[in-house]
């Protein structure tokens, strides 16, 4: 007899198994696919870690968190500096001064500023009713245009005139030369991949891949005391309220007979015509040198049950039936719901194990 089923071998769920052997609880842990480590799994291909379910950047601001993950394996100094291409025009990204001299060929801040604020003006949104509206309104119409509309709505799936303002409270604006996307204090990627991560957590823990939680469920949880469950909140009550919904992502993995294709790890496509939304070349993720490269097409595609879940769509309905669905889970007390699916909110890598390290003080009364 365990005293926890895990049902997700994700960032959640390893924390948690981790944790709870720790402190001298015996833990089984399931998944359905075939590895552990959910989406930050990596495939190794001609000696490449490939982020084979899209990059994972992590990055955090909480010295305890970048310790923790630290304790497992050793991180390198990646900086995340994405690249954006308009029609083949090229553009640094976040937005920053190198983005304004590009785009306008100004050099200072005070030229920069003043064309942004000049569009604004030229734009008079006092009001901003749509997605489109909120963008123009704090960054003008070129950067609009080039850089924030194709793209969202290849995301999205859906025109920015249809998408609420509140998805785009702010842009972050840099009059600096400066192409760290991130703000955050800490950042880099595991060197030899998320994979050692994953296992450093699960050593010495119980693991069945390939295992169906929902098609072996009666005889899981007789194994176990307590249930961590990890995946989708609606699919654990058998969809019994509706679909909660999701934006879906499709990956082409491509190996290519050069050591190096775009010389940057991330390059986002910002125009309409293009169907994915970036391209991703993993040996810079790890400054690799070997003579091939491995890229990954980014598709963004409409969720349907049965395909891979990745961005909740919080808006006015999917929340009021999440409200519902949260009910139910008030009437489920031998279990303890966690992570991106089960709480139905999108996570980055270190708000997950935050998220896990707290529910496991709040469960262990620490």
């Amino acid at each position: 007899m365990y005293d926890y089923l895990i049902v997700g071998a994700g960032l959640f769920g390893n924390v948690w198994a981790h944790e709870a052997t720790k402190r001298g609880k015996k833990c089984l842990v399931v998944d359905r696919r075939n590895h552990i480590g959910g989406n930050t799994y990596c495939e190794n291909v001609e000696g490449i870690n490939v982020h084979y379910y899209g990059a994972h950047i992590f990055h955090t601001n909480d010295k305890d968190i970048w310790d923790y993950v630290n304790s497992f394996v050793e991180f390198n100094r990646y900086t995340n500096s994405p690249v954006a291409n308009y029609y083949g025009e090229l553009y640094n990204l976040p937005f920053n001064m190198n983005t304004f001299y590009q785009m306008w060929k100004v050099r200072t801040p005070e030229e920069a500023k003043a064309k942004i604020q000049e569009q604004i003006e030229a734009a008079n949104i006092k009001e901003p009713k749509n997605l489109e509206e909120q963008a123009i309104s704090l960054v003008g119409t070129d950067i609009y245009e080039k850089l924030i509309k194709s793209y969202t709505e290849k995301q999205w799936g859906r025109k920015c005139v249809d998408l609420p303002a509140f998805i785009i409270k702010r842009l972050p604006v840099r009059f600096t030369f400066d192409n760290n996307y991130f703000n955050d204090r800490y950042q880099g990627i595991p060197i030899g991949g998320y994979n050692k991560l994953n296992e450093a957590l699960l050593e010495g823990i119980d693991v069945r891949l390939g295992v169906d939680y929902f098609k072996n469920r009666a005889e899981l949880d007789a194994s176990a005391k307590q249930i961590v469950y990890t995946g989708q909140l609606d699919e654990y009550f058998d969809f019994k309220l509706g679909y909660l919904e999701y934006r879906s992502l499709r990956f082409e993995h491509q190996t290519l007979d050069t050591p190096n294709h775009q010389g940057n790890a991330v390059v986002n496509y910002t125009d309409g015509e293009t169907a994915y939304t970036r391209i991703i070349e993993h040996k810079h993720f790890e400054f690799g040198t070997q003579d091939k490269t491995v890229i990954t097409h980014e598709y963004p595609q409409e969720w349907t049950p049965g395909q891979e879940p990745y961005y909740p769509v919080n808006d006015d309905k999917n929340d009021k039936l999440l409200r519902e669905y949260r009910k139910l889970v008030d009437n489920e007390p031998n279990v303890i719901f966690g992570g991106r699916l089960a709480e139905y909110r999108y996570y980055d890598m270190h708000q997950v194990i935050g998220s896990a390290l707290a529910k496991v003080r709040k469960h262990f009364g620490e």
